[in-house]
């Protein structure tokens, strides 16, 4: 999402989604039950087609009362039969009425519960503020069918529930006082691994797939992939977390939770017993309005992982690489999705600059989402090494399409290339990187940020998208070679597809890129852009791994 996840400015995709999901497709069928037994009880899904599908299944206990905030306690066990008709409730978030902290469940869609299918589980994004596995996005069918996977997604806390720090909301079990949302992830992983084998995935072979957030948050679990039982990363339009852009410092954590506690006259601990919408919108009006005016100077455009020395030891930037094969993605235009003003970011989209004066101000005000107190001529700077970027290679020029490549490069499209070039200097498992260039429709513009998820899962053509997205003979054949790659790289670690090219390795002095989309539907070549990345670079304001 941020998918989004696209950061502050993240995708929600109807806030129906996990009423309405389970019966968009035939909500007149008659479905054949089928029963699986789990590590704490059977669980009765349903043959929709040519997978059966399991919704809801708990994979852990809610987080509700003396649990908020505590470390994931593994589901109570249950006697008979467990419905797994319907989507839990997405995870508590603005725009979903129906949001809920009871809402660490599991979903899954399987070619066959007798086979020993690879295993794909997926991350939603949402800027670690919204987002669930019941967006129809995100449905596992045509994926599970047509790939020969498992699919698995699921629900992690979000927000202040689930991206934090305090001591004194240490687990007394655990000791961890840090980063919930992501020990739901881990234990999400541990849950797959041992109950995977009797939905008919292969606990042996877990490719583990994330966008945006949740991109950024699965190559750090990927870091220790040995423990969580993962074979291959899919890493896609990461937004990795950094102070003081995408995530907090540990010290203005605890002043945020000791600043909430104070607004309702307790201590940190009381923040337990808050009704769950008054925490929640404490923790967004703590980081309403520009970053300038807030109290605390990081978690600038997103709140995500925090260094806490045990759920997260090192940033994606200066730990070692994922010991295993890699595929990272990013689009070709990540900011259109935060600068189309009809697009579905959160917020909206800002006016679009139409003169120079305009661009530089457009410019600073994303400078200032990484960077407390940009230097005053930084904003002319970028401009003009853009320009210059962009003329030099034939690209549009206009202050609309020069503000939508700032926005996208210096929150994801740096951080992507640059770790693949790192996997691919010093990993000792294989790397490929692709950039999905596939375009959307007017009045719409370029490749936005997320545009990969909708021909991933095939859902271009769901009501929700198809507007934007399309369904016509192009986009079916962009999201068939999409999911030949991915299949084929969870069945055998190499990504390949009938209608796609030879991928090579990725090697950043070597036409190695594949890119995605377009006139010719599959190429390969060598990394495009890479002259913008570089004012990053020469800057420091970003790190270079």
């Amino acid at each position: 999402m941020i998918e989004s996840a696209g950061g502050a400015s993240t995708l929600i995709e109807g806030t129906a989604s996990a009423r309405t999901a389970a019966a968009d497709s035939d909500s007149n069928a008659v479905f054949a039950s089928v029963s699986v037994p789990t590590a704490y009880g059977i669980v009765d899904g349903s043959r929709e087609g040519g997978v059966a599908v399991f919704r809801g299944v708990p994979y852990a206990q809610p987080p509700i009362g003396a649990l908020r905030f505590r470390s994931p306690q593994p589901p109570e066990p249950w006697t008979g039969h467990r419905s797994a008709a319907g989507f839990s409730p997405p995870f508590v978030q603005s725009g979903a009425p129906e949001s809920s902290e009871d809402a660490l469940y599991a979903n899954v869609w399987t070619p066959d519960t007798a086979g020993r299918f690879p295993v794909l589980v997926y991350i939603h994004g949402g800027g670690w503020q919204v987002g669930a596995g019941s967006v129809p996005t995100f449905d596992g069918a045509l994926l599970a069918e047509t790939g020969e996977l498992v699919v698995v997604n699921f629900n992690y806390r979000l927000s202040g529930f689930g991206w934090g720090l305090h001591e004194e909301l240490a687990d007394p079990r655990t000791g961890l006082c840090a980063n919930w949302g992501m020990q739901d992830q881990a234990a999400l992983l541990d849950w797959v691994s041992a109950n995977i084998s009797a939905f008919g995935g292969d606990p042996e072979n877990i490719t583990l797939c994330g966008t945006s957030a949740g991109g950024a948050t699965a190559w750090l679990l990927a870091l220790r992939a040995r423990d969580r039982n993962i074979r291959r990363l899919i890493s896609i339009s990461a937004a990795h977390g950094l102070p003081p852009a995408t995530a907090l410092t540990p010290q203005d954590s605890r002043s945020v939770y000791q600043a909430i506690a104070a607004q309702f006259g307790t201590d940190v601990r009381g923040l337990r017993s808050i009704p769950h919408p008054a925490f929640h919108q404490a923790w967004l009006d703590a980081f309403s309005g520009s970053p300038d005016t807030r109290r605390v100077a990081s978690g600038r455009e997103y709140r995500g992982p925090i260094l806490d020395g045990d759920t997260v030891t090192e940033l994606a930037y200066s730990a070692p690489t994922p010991n295993v094969s890699i595929m990272s993605i990013h689009t070709a235009t990540e900011g259109s999705f935060f600068t189309d003003p009809l697009s579905l970011s959160f917020p909206p989209a800002p006016p679009a600059p139409t003169d120079s004066a305009e661009l530089y101000a457009a410019v600073r005000a994303v400078l200032t989402k990484i960077t407390p107190q940009p230097e005053a001529d930084l904003a002319e700077a970028c401009v003009w090494a853009y320009r210059d970027a962009a003329e030099d290679e034939g690209l549009p020029m206009d202050p609309r399409t020069l503000w939508t490549e700032v926005w996208g490069d210096a929150l994801f499209r740096h951080q992507g290339v640059r770790l693949a070039e790192k996997h691919a200097r010093t990993g000792r498992a294989p790397g490929y990187l692709m950039q999905f260039a596939h375009p959307v429709r007017a009045p719409h513009f370029g490749t936005p940020h997320d545009a990969t998820s909708k021909f991933l899962f095939g859902s271009h053509a769901h009501p929700l998208n198809v507007a934007q997205f399309g369904d016509g003979p192009q986009e079916r054949r962009v999201s068939r070679i999409f999911i030949e790659l991915v299949a084929s790289f969870a069945h055998t670690g190499e990504p390949k597809a009938q209608d796609a090219p030879p991928w090579p390795r990725f090697d950043p002095e070597l036409p190695s890129t594949l890119i995605l989309g377009g006139p010719q539907v599959a190429r390969v070549a060598g990394t495009p852009k890479r002259r913008q990345l570089r004012f990053w670079d020469d800057t420091g304001l970003l790190p270079r791994p």
